[in-house]
This record gives C-alpha cells, sequence and structure tokens, in this order.
C-alpha cells in the first residue's frame, strides 16, 4: 500500500475555529428553573430563558473566565516510574468575571445581600447593605453564554452551573483613571446539583453550530 502526503493526510479546517465575540453571564436563585435546551427547535435560535434568570450586564473584555481544578491522588510501587493506580478526588469548575455595571444584581453578588429585601429609600432612593459578621453561603444557576457569527448564523457555546456561589472577589477601585470604571469582580464555584446530578453542562447550538456538524464529527447536519 503507498503511503500519503501531507496534504492527503491532514484535516484541519479553519471553519471549526470558535470565537466567543460577545456573550453574557446570567444568574437566577437556585430555586429558579434549570436550563434544559439552550435553542428553539424550529430555528435553532435562542429559546426563551425560564423565568428569573437575570444578564449581569456588561463585564470586562476579559469576558468569563473559565478554570477546572483536578486534584488526583496516585498509587506507586516499588520499582515503578509511574502511578500504578489514579484516582479523581476532585473536579472542579470556577468561573470569573468582572460587571462593568452597577446594577441590583450585581451588587448581589458582590455583596452577597439578599437584594430580595435590598429596599431603596422611597424618598432618597438611597440604598444602603450592611455586611454581615458571618455571611452565608448563597446558591445561583448561572449560565455564560458566548456567541460567534458565521454565514450560516449564530453559533453558541453555554456553560450552565445548576448550583453555583461566590468564593472570591477582586479587590474594587474607587479612582478616575479613564479605563478604570468601579467594578464588581467574583469568582463563582460550582458545585453538583443533588436533584439534576450534575455540577456543569455544555451546551451547543445556533444555525451556525448545526450547519457544522458533518465537518466536525457529527454526521449530517441538521435538518
Amino acid at each position: 500500500m503507498a503511503g500519503s502526503s501531507y496534504d492527503d493526510l491532514q484535516q484541519r479546517n479553519a471553519a471549526l475555529i470558535f470565537k466567543a465575540l460577545q456573550g453574557s453571564v446570567f444568574v437566577a436563585p437556585e430555586t429558579a428553573q434549570a436550563i434544559t435546551t439552550l435553542t428553539d427547535p424550529s430555528d435553532s435560535l435562542l429559546a426563551p430563558l425560564p423565568v428569573s434568570y437575570e444578564d449581569v450586564g456588561w463585564v470586562s473584555d476579559d469576558g468569563a473566565q473559565f478554570g477546572r481544578d483536578v486534584d488526583v491522588s496516585d498509587i506507586t510501587g516499588w520499582g515503578s516510574v509511574e502511578p500504578l493506580r489514579s484516582d479523581i478526588n476532585s473536579d472542579v469548575t470556577t468561573l470569573a468575571f468582572s460587571m462593568l455595571e452597577t446594577r441590583k444584581t450585581s451588587i448581589g453578588l458582590y455583596t452577597g445581600a439578599d437584594m430580595g429585601t435590598a429596599v431603596p429609600d422611597p424618598t432618597s432612593g438611597e440604598l444602603s447593605i450592611e455586611k454581615p459578621a458571618r455571611p452565608g453561603f448563597r446558591y445561583y444557576r448561572v449560565l455564560a453564554l458566548a456567541v460567534d457569527q458565521t454565514s450560516a448564523g449564530e453559533y453558541y457555546v453555554a456553560r450552565f452551573l445548576p448550583r453555583a456561589r461566590v468564593t472570591d472577589y477582586d479587590e474594587q477601585a474607587f479612582q478616575s483613571s479613564d479605563d478604570s470604571p468601579v467594578t464588581w469582580s467574583v469568582t463563582m464555584t460550582g458545585y453538583e446539583d443533588p436533584v439534576l446530578g450534575y455540577s456543569e453542562k455544555y451546551i451547543f447550538g445556533g444555525p451556525g453550530w448545526a450547519a457544522r456538524l458533518a465537518d466536525m464529527g457529527f454526521g449530517g447536519g441538521a435538518s
């Protein structure tokens, strides 16, 4: 059997490179309905989100930054130069983003306050939030949606955390630099939802996605 040239062997396709041109982070109380589907089957465009999901608004150009920390325990043996057995102890997903808009959602995430009970003064409009001596944990459902534009239409990549809480905060600065607005920067960690049975779900969709199914290795495209 004769050999092949590299051009015959390679399977690269630049059309399969996804870029998050824009996107949003949506949050909802833990009691809200989970995201089960992202798109409407009639046209592959975005389906309405369940009640209570709110866009956190503009975020910094760093977008939504995901991290994954996997902790593995290894068993080694006498004379072995590699582990004889490996077990995953934990696999944790984090999501970091910096909210540029000062609004009810960003204030709530950053302060940890129950914004359902945070009511501005009816006369002056002033709002006061006190930091408790021992803050409690508040869990959310979080959908991070990235959108690309293709010749076939919008292409979506989303990651859904059904049970997440804020676990870290970046510093907040009050300063007058042209490129330094007051930001509300948080890191959220995903946990397994005891009812749904998972801590994270990846969702892909959109007309641009459907048009590339065959090229991506999924067989025929969507009808």
